[in-house]
């Protein structure tokens, strides 16, 4: 078997095929972390970093594709044209995952918040459990160094494009919005049917958690009929069975459960949070926990770093990190949790955004906007005409400041980029932390 990629999936992938019995290749056209290096060397596995061997790799049985490679990779179309299988590390994982359950989480945005909801549910209710997938732990190798009975995986479009068999007992999908259409040959509905794929192999013993207020999922499932056990929640009307929200009360009702609890009690706030928190407590009930513990982790559940994350107040400005808000849905979402004027500090690398979706709540709560990129033309394009002040700043730092600057006692200062952090820093994480530093330094 042939690893592509020498990252989180890719020696996770190698460390667990290697376990079962194949003879592993890994390469990387990049450089290894010294971290993951050490890895391969522990398990003696081949391997070969800055270059890609293609005589040995397309001779190879299987291929597993690391998630961030392209299909317009020309490597990959070479593996194509041979017929060489190629599967990504949840096919993989899912394979030696023995009698184990999975719930699998997806959707343009909410992912981790709910994933990292639904592992403290499990917790919390008893369940030894891992969390794993796209929120940065490889699948693959907690199925080969650190089995659970439980395994709660964030899995993203790019990990479900490569799936052949795998087929969680529990799926949740919480929303579609454009995003990543870059890889999809800016096609929509490409996009649409990969993040569906979470449910294609599933049963009617299996169960699916979605969204019943997003168009775009109500449209799909319309036009192709479903397998699973459906739960569906919302925030609009009650239904006989899911979740629902009515006058701040969640219900949730599943086959062995029915109980309530108030959203002024939840841990994480704003209405996207109650939408995550739902499918989290729909997922918890299916899975067996008792409501009582539903509700204590509902209430004790810590948020992420870089989602919505409260840095601290400087002079009476309240700084927010939401770094890990990467398009422009994610930032929609941000802005209107916002109760006190705002100055959003926006821009990075831009993956075809559309900020229409974003100007009347720009218009409604956004005193200045601090741009924070190499290319910051289309975000002056689109709200040049609406908002006073518009700052170009090229570092955290200097978006800190100038934020900072532009700011009254009592307003917030919101790091919702709407765009990949590729042009200044190496992930939304590094993005994230710098900000931090800037605001800690002021």
């Amino acid at each position: 078997m042939v690893i592509l990629g020498g990252g989180e999936s890719g020696i996770g992938a190698a460390i667990l095929a290697k376990k079962q019995g194949y003879d592993v290749f890994l390469s990387d056209g990049g450089t290894i972390q010294p971290k993951y290096k050490n890895e391969l060397l522990q398990y003696d596995i081949a391997f070969e970093e800055g270059k890609h061997s293609e005589e040995r790799i397309l001779n190879a049985d299987e291929v597993m594709k690391s998630p961030g490679i392209p299909e317009k990779n020309e490597l990959v179309k070479k593996i194509r044209a041979k017929g060489i299988e190629i599967i990504s590390e949840i096919e993989l994982a899912y394979r030696y995952k023995g009698d184990s359950r999975i719930i699998a989480i997806t959707g343009s945005n909410g992912k981790s918040t709910t994933t990292s909801l639904i592992w403290h549910i499990c917790k919390t209710g008893g369940i030894d459990c891992a969390l794993v997938g796209n929120i940065g732990y490889s699948f693959a190798k907690q199925v080969a160094t650190d089995p659970k009975v439980l395994y709660v995986a964030e899995i993203s479009s790019f990990q479900l494009d490569d799936i052949k068999t795998f087929r969680p007992d529990i799926a949740v999908l919480l929303n579609i919005t454009e995003d990543h259409l870059d890889r999809y040959e800016h096609k929509f509905e490409n996009y649409i049917r990969s993040k569906f794929n979470i449910i294609k192999n599933q049963t009617p013993q299996d169960t699916f958690i979605y969204c019943v207020d997003d168009p775009v999922i109500t449209d799909y499932i319309a036009r192709n009929p479903l397998h699973s056990n459906s739960l569906p929640f919302t925030m609009y009307y009650q239904l006989p069975k899911g979740a629902y929200i009515k006058e701040n009360i969640m219900t949730i009702q599943t086959d062995g459960e029915k109980f309530t609890t108030s959203v002024f009690d939840f841990a994480v706030k704003g209405r996207h949070n109650q939408y995550n928190t739902m499918a989290a407590a729909l997922a918890g009930a299916t899975i067996g926990i008792r409501k009582e513990k539903i509700r204590e982790a509902v209430e004790t559940f810590e948020n992420l770093e870089h989602r919505m994350e409260n840095v601290t107040t400087v002079r009476g400005v309240n700084f927010i990190n939401d770094s890990k808000a990467t398009n422009v849905n994610s930032t929609w979402f941000a802005l209107e949790s916002m109760t006190q004027p705002t100055i959003l500090i926006l821009g990075g690398v831009d993956k075809g955004n559309d900020y229409s979706a974003l100007l009347e709540l720009v218009k409604e709560k956004v005193k200045a906007i601090v741009c924070m990129g190499v290319d910051n033309r289309k975000i002056h394009e689109a709200f040049g005409k609406h908002v006073e002040v518009m700052v170009n700043t090229a570092s955290a730092k200097e978006a800190v400041q100038a934020a900072f600057h532009l700011a009254n006692k009592g307003d917030v200062v919101l790091l919702s980029p709407a765009c990949a952090s590729f042009d200044l820093f190496k992930n939304y994480e590094d993005r994230g932390r710098q900000f931090k530093e800037a605001v800690r330094e002021l």
